[in-house]
């Protein structure tokens, strides 16, 4: 899969080998620039002040570049926060062409979540819910290519369970505060930890880079 802002610069490219114009392309690509700098502006701007449970800034660019690199689309997030994990994500769906349904329970967190959103130019790719993800969970139909779940941690299992039949072939199951021991700093994950490993058809790798984060790609078989 091709994402679409690399398909566009791909079409600019053989346009300007054979001399000819690409003025809606062109348009697209300067406009993906200026979101680039604002996204990164914003991000710079606000390193310090990331509080809540947000993910730190070294996850955040792995959820990124996770879905950047496979061209995922189709995101759902668990656990908004503040916005933090969700700007990363929603920056590298703005390059695919997808969108991220993010879901938070804590009213306070999601109205800061969409100023942050809106602050960083990318309330047009985020679907915010303010929900009970234990009951939405099972409300959602899906399917999503790209998973991601920084909620409470003793529904690590459950989430994992309910959204697996919902995750494409070949998407990518991602959670955080997690090591191969289980919960990185305490006790308690071990349950869904064990049921990743159990999982024929999934392929699970860890990232101990920031706050960890376990990566778990579906592979054909279930």
């Amino acid at each position: 899969m091709i994402p679409a802002r690399q398909a566009c610069r791909a079409t600019l490219l053989v346009l300007a080998i054979s001399g000819l114009s690409a003025p809606v392309c062109w348009t697209q690509e300067t406009a993906h620039e200026a979101l680039d700098q604002q996204v990164r502006g914003f991000l710079d701007a606000s390193r310090r002040q990331w509080r809540d449970m947000n993910v730190p800034e070294v996850d955040g660019q792995k959820l990124h570049d996770l879905v950047v690199e496979n061209g995922y689309t189709t995101a759902l997030e668990l656990g908004t926060s503040t916005g933090h994990s969700g700007i990363w994500i929603a920056w590298a769906l703005a390059k695919t062409g997808g969108k991220l349904i993010t879901i938070e329970i804590d009213e306070r967190r999601y109205r800061e979540a969409l100023e942050n959103f809106e602050a960083a130019g990318l309330s047009e790719y985020i679907d915010a819910r303010l929900a009970d993800a234990h009951q939405l969970v099972y409300e959602l139909d899906g399917p999503f290519d790209f998973i991601f779940v920084d909620a409470d941690k003793d529904w690590y299992t459950r989430y994992f369970e309910a959204l697996l039949p919902k995750l494409e072939v070949g998407g990518c199951f991602t959670a955080h505060n997690v090591s191969s021991r289980g919960r990185r700093g305490s006790r308690g994950m071990g349950g869904f930890v064990e049921a990743l490993e159990n999982t024929p058809n999934l392929q699970t790798e860890f990232f101990q880079a920031g706050g960890g984060l376990s990566i778990s790609f579906k592979r054909p078989g279930g």
